[in-house]
This record gives C-alpha cells, structure tokens and sequence, in this order.
C-alpha cells in the first residue's frame, strides 16, 4: 500500500538505518511527512518507531541516510538545531526535570530574560498558564512538575512542544497516560493544528485512535518500512496484519489455572491522603488472591489503584492500615524490604523511573532485587549474575544481543521483560502488576499476557492493574472495580462485560450529575 505523491511533503527520510550494539533498529526506512496532516506511525515495539523519531528530530546524530527538510537535505547535530526548525518532539517516557516547576519545564533553555538580565518568572507563569489553558488544565505553574499526576505530567510534556511555536510536532505515545478528558481535549488541539498547517507526527498502539485522528498511516516491522497508506485505505484487522505478521484470531487466549488456596488476603485496607484529613485514597478494600490466580484491578484515574499496591508493598506505613494475610498467616510489612523478603514482588508502572537503572546492564537489572544470590565470599561475582541473568533472558524470551547490553537500548516490551525478570529472581509467591503493557506494541502485549498466564499456571498469586477495558477482561479469571479508593464490585470472569465494569467505575458524583442535569 502506497500514498500517492503530493506537493505538500515538508519532511522526508531517506533510506535511514540506524543500529544498536550489532542489532539494527532501522533498515533503510523512508518516510514523507505531510503538512497539515496527522501522520500516524505504527508498529510493535522495537519495530523501529521511536528510533526513527528520535533521528528526525536531532537526538541520535549516527545514522545512515538522509533527512529532508523543505526539499534540502539537513542535518541536527543536536535537538535544539531541530527545534529551531520547526521540529519538536513529545517523548514517550517523559522527559521532564521533576524538582522544577511546570514553567520552568515548559520554557527549560528557553527561559525569558528581563530588561534586567534577570530571569523574568512572572512572564513566564503567564505564558505557561496560557498554553496550559489551551489544553484544558488548570494547575498552577509555580508548582514542581514532581507533585503532579502522570497524566498532568504528560500534558506538561505537550505544553513544552507548543510553546515552541513548531511547524512539526512529534508526538510519541501521547495518550498513553492521560485520561479520556484530557485524550479528548488532545485530539482537538491536534485538528487545530493541522488546520493550521502544522505537520503531526503520531506514534501511538492504541490503534483505535488511528480512525479517530489520523490522515495517513505507516507501518513499521522489525526496523523496515511494510506500507504506508491513506486511513480510508485500511482497517483494524489490515493493520494488525502489517505489524506482527499474523491475524487477530492467532492473538492471546488465557489458561485458568486458579488453585482452591488462598495466598494473598487484604482485609480492610486504607492509605489515608497526604493532605485532606479524614479523606482516604484507599478506603476499606478487601480482596483475596489464590495460587495461579490473576486478580484484576481496574478502576478509572484517581481510584486508588497504585496507591492499593503501594501500600501492599510497604511504600506508606505511616499512612495505612489494615491486615494483610499470606498463606493464612498474618503479617506485618512496614517496608519494601518487608514484602521482598515474605514474597511480594512489584512491577510499577514507571518502569524507566521506578523499575530500571537505565545506564546498568540487563544482568545487573535482573540482579537488583537479590542481590545475595550473586554474592560469593562477601563480593558479587558477575559471572553468577550473568547466568542468573541468562537463564530468564532465555525463560522470558527477552531479545538482547547479551546480557551485558545496556537495558536503556532494549525496545520498551523488552524492559518490561526486565523488571518481570528481576522480580522473578527473588522467588515471589505473589506478583504485583500496574499496568504492565504501558507502552507497549500488540505483539509485546500478547507476549506480556502469555507470559503472565504462563506464571499463573506455575503457582503464583498475581494482581494486575490495568487500564484498558478489553485487556483486564483477557488476562483477568476475576475483577475487582475501585472508584474513589473504594471497592465498588466484583465479577468473575464469565460475568465480567465492559458495560458493568465501568457502571461500577464510574463515581457516584458522576451519576448524580448525569442524573441531575438529565
């Protein structure tokens, strides 16, 4: 499938192939950008996507190929050459200084200097709030961007690329965490763009999008160019295709493997809130988990879903209370190092800022966790963590040259395999997951899911969270729905529908309203 040629092409590449430690994550790839159009890119993860992005708009500078610009050949030795032509980029992980404030985020290099030579804050919080304001969020711009949600983050990330007034704007998974309001709001924004002429580059896997948002889409697999094709052009199933190679009906079906014991029992869980005396995040919830059960958590943003697992985990003693039961034996965890040690491992949904050490090798990743196991004669030995290392690079079918590769190249299903792999390591008897396919492509998914029934069927007790309607149906044999912190239904799998899941999702502040102005 091809586009037909148009005049209006403002960014080429050229045949470019870039490659990673003896693995090559583009293999002469060309692409033509149009102006005024939502230019989609798809593809499973380490099919070449970010890769390619990160090259158009100055981050990686090695490369084979051409980039053109305008119909002239250019070249970025660094991102600000691309920003001041016209190139920004929104960064799948987010790429913002957590202890500045959301101005000094948005305006970071770029700050206003006043008559004085000083940094002019007061201009900069007005612009801010401007931009801000155009994306539907009002919070203050004086405020660090770490005490921000992920999904006002994300939105913080996408008023950094506006205020650079570009005439190309990369955006790399940009809903991946922020709500269907802000998504909405995001969408409005990009057709004001492109109507402005404003060429929109947009990496997602949330292919459902696509039909909503996109012009033209181009498919990439295994680092080369499979087609590229007006939207109209294709469906649903014609994509999925091109991606992983194989139909839909070939994807992810689960094993029930649940096992009559209990492992896991939480009863009367709270985590009070930092800030609001006598208000819960958590408030209540009780649940068990059975050997070779996969328990889903699902819930809409700001139900208390992470912060469940957090205080599972031991993150917020001070704040929590309740009973907490493995095996039939109460127990006390007042800290990660509590839960490690009684066989509770946790994936959390940040993998590159909670889960990885992005500059240290897979070996030493997988390791992190229990460290004892490599530790000969009072020193770690890194031939030991080599082999531990391999033995779930091989088990987890995790696609590195070595186990020495730095984790920071592996494509984002494969860091996922990571972190999985480093908790594995400490032999967990429970396994909790939040939102462990973020980010990742179709093909990674199924793998992550069958991954996760695979474990399942070996004994261990898992909770997943997950904020995609069909996933949590897929993977979960029960499901429990959180709103507002609390427990608001349970449904076993056979019972469990998109209609009622989200019925119970829904707060009752929602309903009230929707009644009321009914």
């Amino acid at each position: 499938m091809t586009l037909s040629k148009t005049d209006n092409i403002v960014l080429q590449a050229r045949s470019i192939s870039k490659a990673f430690g003896g693995i090559k994550a583009l293999d002469g790839v060309s692409l033509d950008i149009h102006a005024g159009k939502v230019n989609a890119i798809v593809g499973e993860n380490g099919a070449g996507k970010s890769t390619l992005m990160k090259i158009l708009s100055g981050v990686y500078r090695d490369y084979e190929g051409q980039i053109v610009l305008d119909g002239k050949p250019v070249t970025f030795a660094h991102p600000r050459q691309a920003q001041d032509n016209g190139i920004a980029i929104i960064h799948q992980e987010l790429n913002l200084i957590p202890y500045l404030s959301v101005a000094e985020n948005v305006f970071l290099g770029r700050e206003f200097v006043g008559l004085t030579g000083l940094i002019d804050t007061r201009a900069m919080h007005r612009e801010t709030t401007k931009i801000l304001e155009r994306l539907d969020l009002y919070i203050n711009p004086r405020v660090a961007v770490s005490a921000l949600r992920v999904g006002q983050q994300q939105v913080v990330e996408i008023a950094h690329a506006l205020s650079l007034h570009a005439r190309i704007v990369i955006m790399d998974e940009p809903t991946s965490a922020i709500s269907k309001h802000e998504i909405e709001v995001l969408f409005g924004l990009i057709r004001s763009l492109t109507a402005q002429g404003v060429a929109i580059v947009y990496i997602t896997h949330k292919l459902d999008e696509l039909f909503q948002i996109a012009d033209t889409v181009t498919v990439l697999r295994d680092g080369r160019l499979v087609g590229s094709s007006a939207i109209e052009d294709v469906t649903h199933d014609d994509i999925v295709r091109m991606m992983v190679g194989r139909n839909m009906q070939d994807f992810f079906v689960k094993a029930n493997a649940a096992k009559p014991r209990d492992v896991l029992g939480v009863r009367d869980i709270c985590l009070a809130h930092s800030r609001r005396r006598d208000d819960y995040v958590v408030d209540h919830v009780s649940f068990e988990v059975k050997a070779g059960e996969v328990l889903g958590l699902f819930g809409l943003m700001g139900a208390g879903r992470t912060e469940l697992l957090e205080t599972i985990f031991g993150l917020h003693p001070k704040r929590s209370s309740g009973k907490i039961i493995l095996d039939g034996r109460k127990v006390e965890i007042k800290s990660p190092t509590d839960a490690i040690g009684l066989g509770i491992g946790f994936v959390t949904e940040d993998r590159k800022l909670e889960g990885l050490v992005l500059d240290m090798s897979v070996a030493e990743n997988i390791s992190l966790a229990s460290l004892e196991q490599t530790e000969r004669f009072g020193f770690l030995s890194g031939a030991v963590g080599n082999r531990l290392a391999q033995n779930y690079v091989e088990r987890l079918r995790i696609k590195t040259p070595s186990v020495k590769q730095i984790v920071e190249n592996l494509s984002g299903g494969n860091q996922q395999k990571v972190v999985i792999a480093k908790w594995l390591a400490t032999n967990p008897r429970v396994l909790l997951l939040d939102e462990p396919t973020r980010g990742i492509d179709i093909n990674a998914k199924n793998e992550m899911y069958r991954l996760i029934s695979e474990l399942a069927q070996e004994g261990l007790a898992i909770v997943m969270v997950s904020s995609e309607l069909p996933e949590i149906i897929a993977i979960a044999d029960r499901i429990i729905v959180l709103s507002e912190g609390r427990k608001t239904a349970e449904f076993p799998h056979s019972q469990a529908t998109e209609e009622v899941i989200m019925k119970a999702a829904i707060p009752k502040s929602f309903h009230f309203q929707h009644s009321s102005n009914g």
